[in-house]
């Protein structure tokens, strides 16, 4: 997912995206009510996902205001965390996740944000706003991004019986082609939904029956991965995958013969929202950054970039139906009502840590 991208091979994935699209990006670069930004300056320092912005629209930003980016990739929630947390911090924006903000909230190290200098704020749809609210409260401290749903990707041509339930990534007959995702709480979690529980347990005995349940699963699996995912799926190397909505789209749109479920038994749902730290420096810049990539031309091209739906009505009315009408990029309501947002687990997550730890070793594979 947009989680853990290394930094490696972010050249390498620049070049592979844009090969195996094969479609140019018509999206309109203008604003929607015209050039709406005065001279500003100074330099805008922004902690982010890598290849998790349409790079262009950085350049223009930078056009418009005067201010000098500098743009710096992260490949963890807590990477991000450590660097926000260090005394001499210098970032202005970052685009941390969920249960993240929960923390950095909890530590008071985010400035709230001032609304009336992010007027595109409106575009942000309603029910995303009301989801966000419950690790965000009031949403006063962030601004959804990009969002999505965690479920199975699988292979039409290799799959034979319906594909509604987690319980099929336990199924004898798909030994060695199957991925786990390579993620404390995706991986665990994926196993206590299947079991029952709630994603956010603070129960010791509920987090080991989901980490005996992945042990009991390693001799089916093909491996745990993150981005290679991907390419073996839509190199059918493999016919079932735990992934992320964008990398599912993606996937999908490059390989028809692929699906996408958020099982039955429910998931999680993810947001990665934009904050400003308590110690950024160009505040006035910060918030006109938010305000640009809300518009809703602009949001478009960049959901188009990155393949992660946005929760930007404004850009979604101006989206192809290829992207609208598919329940991979744009879950209904009834997709959402069984999933869950990932909380922060405080010092509980030495529990999940350990669990992860245990079931890592028992795989063979670090």
């Amino acid at each position: 997912m947009k989680k853990i991208i290394a930094l490696a091979l972010a050249a390498f994935m620049l070049v592979a995206f844009a090969a195996c699209t094969g479609k140019e990006n018509d999206a309109d670069y203008s604003f929607a009510d015209g050039d709406q930004y005065e001279y500003i300056g100074g330099s805008l320092n922004i902690l982010n996902w890598g290849e998790y912005i349409d790079e262009e629209l950085l350049s223009l930003f930078e056009e418009e205001t005067g201010v000098k980016i500098n743009y710096t990739s992260m490949t963890s929630n807590e990477e991000m965390l450590i660097k926000l947390r260090a005394t001499d911090c210098v970032y202005d924006l970052c685009f941390p996740s969920d249960y993240i903000i929960e923390q950095l909230i909890a530590n008071d190290l985010l400035l709230p944000l001032d609304m009336s200098k992010i007027p595109n704020a409106k575009n942000i749809q309603p029910r995303v706003m009301e989801i966000a609210n419950g690790f965000d409260p009031g949403n006063k401290y962030s601004l959804p991004y990009f969002w999505g749903t965690v479920g199975i990707l699988y292979n039409t041509k290799m799959v034979d019986e319906p594909v509604d339930s987690w319980d099929i990534l336990w199924n004898e007959k798909y030994a060695g082609q199957i991925w786990q995702y390579d993620s404390v709480r995706d991986a665990i979690a994926v196993s206590l939904i299947r079991l029952g529980y709630d994603i956010n347990t603070r129960n010791p005995e509920e987090v080991n029956a989901a980490k005996e349940e992945l042990i009991k699963q390693i001799p089916l699996l093909k491996g745990r991965g993150t981005d290679d995912i991907r390419t073996n799926m839509v190199n059918e190397q493999a016919a079932l995958a735990v992934i992320y909505s964008g990398d599912a789209y993606e996937c999908w749109d490059n390989n028809n013969d692929l699906a996408y479920v958020v099982p039955k038994e429910g998931s999680n749902v993810w947001f990665d929202n934009v904050v400003i730290p308590k110690t950024a420096k160009n505040v006035e810049a910060a918030h006109a950054f938010i305000n640009f990539i809300n518009d809703a031309n602009l949001a478009a091209r960049n959901t188009e970039f990155c393949y992660y739906s946005t929760p930007n009505q404004g850009a979604l009315d101006l989206l192809d139906e290829a992207f609208t009408s598919n329940e991979i990029y744009n879950p209904s309501d009834e997709i959402l009502a069984r999933c869950k947002v990932f909380h922060d687990l405080g010092d509980f997550v030495e529990v999940f840590n350990k669990a992860w730890d245990e079931y890592v070793s028992a795989t063979g594979v670090h």
